[in-house]
């Protein structure tokens, strides 16, 4: 196995194996990534392989300053949020649906599968503020400069995102006893 600066070096020069042995090495995590992101299975494959086309194309941009992962993991939510833009998925929500974000513990009794189902059943603009903001650490600020909304608009997303999820674990967590 290469190293990842051989990898790197190879694909910037355009050499298909490299090209493979890292799509090989890093398709789990982005998928990861991409599926985080998107509505299902079908769509993340989709993303993750727009995702490397984007990769292998702009890798000569990397400069070797921060973590490689990082930066494809950037790439990678930047391309399923692309997408979204493209499809006019993402309108704005009135400021006014404003609400406040309860401290309470949003995941208890609730197995990650099941969890992950429930973000993926957002509509996009919560699951995308969901994600960005939860799972990846974005901040409002960050969150509305990429999606093109107000930091408003992102809190407020968020809140709804967690008071849909919330609502979800409640009913199942209900169904079940």
């Amino acid at each position: 196995m290469s190293s990842i600066e051989e990898l790197i070096s190879g694909c910037k020069k355009g050499d298909r194996r490299s090209q493979e042995q890292l799509y090989k090495q890093y398709a789990g995590k982005l998928f990861g990534v991409c599926l985080k992101y998107s509505r299902n299975k079908v769509e993340a494959e989709d993303s993750l392989h727009d995702s490397f086309m984007t990769i292998y194309d702009k890798i000569g941009q990397y400069k070797s300053k921060g973590s490689f992962e990082g930066w494809m993991k950037r790439i990678a939510i930047n391309t399923v949020l692309q997408k979204y833009r493209k499809e006019q998925h993402l309108k704005v929500v009135s400021e006014n649906l404003m609400e406040e974000i309860e401290r309470e513990e949003l995941y208890h009794d609730i197995s990650l599968q099941t969890l992950l189902r429930y973000i993926q059943e957002l509509p996009n603009k919560y699951r995308l503020t969901f994600n960005m903001y939860v799972l990846d650490g974005y901040s409002h600020k960050e969150i509305s400069e990429t999606l093109g909304t107000s930091l408003g608009t992102s809190k407020s997303n968020l809140a709804r995102a967690r008071m849909i999820l919330r609502e979800k674990i409640k009913k199942q967590n209900i169904n079940i006893a």
